[in-house]
């Protein structure tokens, strides 16, 4: 006794035809024979999942189907079966390619002619905060394959050509029953490339490329950041007996500074201050990336953690004409090995001074102290 249509596909009677595709792509994956090879068991289930498919996804069908069941399409009833690929365009033959094109080599390889492209590469880039800053054009020495000079690329030795491959007749297909049905498979006398070489050339031997050191030039704009990637069309590995060219790309890393910290188009610099520099007010000067001074002035009282921007001292802003600012975070110094004397004045100091001197921690004493009488309560 057969099972019910939609049992097999797994899905409910109220589904769509988008629910009805997407069960039956993942059964038809799971059980295809070309990845259960030797599996009767798979096979069978392959032609049930097709066969409840092409019933249902046809709206007449699925109507008879829903009304009168399996007896519908028997007896020359117009069921699908198995016995070939349903004719016209979007019927299972479609979806098949969809499925399993790219697996088997797909459309669009055959369609290249057997010229294979070449793989993309990868160049790791190391540079530091100032060239990101200013930009730069770089020179790098890329090892790679390239097309062979000698054979032009076609791998044939020269003054020969390559030839139609006479097992697939050019294609790079061959055909190959499979039990219920046939397949196409990759040709195993030309890979694939529909084409074979009798005389391959010597200094490539065959392949039509050649690994070579090359010399290239990279342009690295301003304002660049950590973990940009650049991509160099055509300047990756060379194609396989004349393929297309991959591409290269630069994948870029900017080393940690030494004074700056990089937020975007912001700058963040740490300046240690003086405990009197920040109690009486003063100034200080620091360099910026752009190799200039600029001189920050402290206010009187200045606590630690506090900040001054200086606005358009960071970071151009990549393909823009806009800048960031340097954000300056001063870090208030305590002092140390305190000589007798400097002792004997800062003790003094802490005699006269009173709670005005100090508000951030007599206040906080102060509320803590009304926390703890709070318990009593």
């Amino acid at each position: 006794m057969k099972a019910d249509f939609y049992e097999t596909l797994g899905v409910s009677k109220e589904a769509d035809e988008k629910d009805l595709k997407a069960a039956f792509r993942k059964l038809a994956m799971q059980c295809h024979p070309d990845r259960n090879p030797g599996d009767g068991e798979a096979e069978r289930r392959f032609k049930e999942v097709n066969e409840a498919y092409e019933i249902l996804k046809d709206p007449q069908k699925r109507a008879a189907y829903d009304r009168f069941g399996h007896a519908a399409f028997e007896n020359g009833g117009g069921g699908a079966g198995f016995g070939g690929f349903p004719g016209g365009g979007g019927g299972f033959s479609d979806i098949f390619e969809d499925i399993f094109g790219e697996m088997m080599g797909g459309r669009q390889r055959r369609s290249s002619g057997g010229r294979e492209r070449g793989a993309d590469l990868r160049y790791n880039m190391e540079i530091p905060l100032e060239e990101a800053f200013t930009g730069k054009t770089a020179q790098i020495r890329v090892p790679s394959s390239i097309a062979c000079a000698e054979c032009s690329g076609t791998g044939a030795e020269p003054g020969t050509q390559p030839v139609t491959c006479g097992m697939c007749q050019g294609s790079g297909r061959v055909r190959a029953a499979q039990g219920f049905f046939s397949i196409e498979r990759t040709c195993p006398t030309c890979h694939g490339r529909g084409q074979t070489i009798k005389d391959p050339c010597k200094k490539c031997s065959g392949q039509g490329r050649v690994v070579e050191e090359r010399s290239l030039s990279v342009n690295i704009p301003a304002g660049i950041e950590d973990g940009t990637r650049i991509r160099l069309a055509g300047e990756g590995e060379a194609g396989l007996r004349g393929g297309p060219t991959g591409d290269l790309y630069i994948f870029l890393s900017v080393t940690p500074h030494e004074f700056f910290q990089r937020d975007g188009e912001n700058l963040y610099c740490t300046v240690p201050i003086s405990m009197t520099t920040a109690a009486l007010g003063g100034s200080f000067e620091v360099t910026t990336l752009d190799g200039t001074q600029a001189r920050v002035k402290v206010p009187e009282g200045t606590q630690n953690g506090r900040k001054f921007r200086l606005k358009g001292k960071g970071m151009p802003v990549l393909r823009q004409h806009a800048v960031g600012d340097l954000i300056i975070q001063v870090a208030v110094e305590t002092p140390q090995n305190l000589s007798k004397r400097q002792r004997e004045l800062l003790e003094e100091f802490e005699q006269l001074s009173s709670k005005e001197n100090s508000p951030q921690s007599s206040g906080f004493f102060a509320r803590m102290k009304d926390f703890l009488e709070s318990f009593g309560e």
